[in-house]
């Protein structure tokens, strides 16, 4: 049997129409355009509409996937979801979208939880899965509403974080190196205090107490996350590169989690890759985390900046703290 390759068929995303600016936030926390501006990079990010849950947003996003894949939703067998903010924690958010989008009830869904290198984990996942010839086509998602989980009193995180939505349909070609070349997960398991939603899980059940003091917001010690982070990328990018014996100069296009622009910047220096070959939308968007990658790859290809041919790195790490690369030749 020939070999087969997981290919990228189509791509979408959705952002809420709701924009807040930093000038905004100024009036809400301590803080200024200047002083968010020269720490993270982010001008403004999209909140999502009250009403406005992560399965909304995620099947606007796969609606956008589909079409530009020109294929219906009777053609997809596989759903995977990577999100931190599930519309419910129980069931799967994916089981809610797969009825929205309208795909048959023997497609299977799930949810996937790797924080902001969720699309990652979901992209392989979803390649190991259309390999095993149990399945032809997938669609994935990284869909976030970070808000419902943001402290707007917090000014270290607040101004971070964004709503969004990204998809990806794929299916397999017998086209030979092209498409999903290859991945490198891996995760600092010692590190999840350092970003975490600390109350609301089986070992801290939600009390009075605990919602009082706004132990279900999400929290962060930024300098520690921004040390392993750095380190963490740079190793999963150097390590895909060597993989598939290829220097950092052949390398089109580098999609990196957008989290902060001093991250991605020393990510471009310890690479040697010139900053003009990284994708970067932070400015508009802040902090999608599973979201964030999807968003930007649709935004690439819809601007033509993947030609036939080019390699395109993705890199991202997250809460846990999880971190991941995939490379993939178009």
């Amino acid at each position: 049997m020939a070999s087969v390759s997981t290919v990228i068929l189509g791509t979408g995303h959705y952002a809420p129409a709701r924009i807040l600016t930093n000038a905004d936030l100024a009036k809400m926390v301590e803080t200024s355009d200047e002083w968010i501006l020269s720490r993270s990079g982010i001008r403004e990010r999209h909140i999502a509409a009250p009403g406005e849950g992560t399965s909304d947003m995620a099947v606007a996003a796969a609606r956008a996937a589909l079409v530009n894949a020109k294929l219906a939703p009777d053609d997809i067998d596989l759903l995977i979801v990577a999100t931190v903010t599930p519309d419910l924690t129980l069931p799967a958010v994916s089981c809610t979208i797969q009825h929205k989008l309208g795909l048959r009830t023997n497609a299977a869904c799930f949810d996937l939880n790797a924080a902001c290198s969720g699309f990652v984990y979901a992209l392989d996942t979803a390649c190991a899965m259309l390999a095993s010839g149990r399945y032809r086509r997938a669609i994935v998602i990284g869909a976030e509403k970070l808000s419902a989980i943001t402290d707007y009193t917090d000014r270290t995180t607040c101004v971070l974080f964004g709503d969004g939505a990204g998809a990806v349909v794929l299916g397999l070609s017998h086209e030979p190196g092209v498409g999903l070349l290859g991945t490198r997960l891996g995760a600092y398991g010692g590190s999840v205090d350092l970003l975490c939603v600390p109350r609301g899980g089986s070992s801290h059940p939600a009390t009075a107490a605990s919602i009082a003091a706004g132990d279900h917001f999400l929290k962060m010690k930024g300098k520690e996350v921004f040390k392993i982070a750095v380190r963490a990328m740079e190793e999963a990018a150097r390590d895909i590169l060597e993989q598939h014996h290829l220097r950092a100069d052949q390398i089109g296009l580098v999609i990196p989690h957008q989290a902060n622009l001093r991250i991605i910047e020393s990510i471009s220096q310890y690479l040697g890759v010139p900053m003009d070959r990284f994708y970067v939308n932070l400015d508009r968007y802040g902090n999608t985390s599973s979201a964030s990658i999807p968003i930007a790859l649709d935004e690439v290809r819809r601007a033509g900046r993947i030609k036939r041919g080019d390699y395109t790195l993705l890199v991202a790490f997250g809460a846990g703290l999880t971190y991941g690369s995939a490379l993939i030749r178009w």
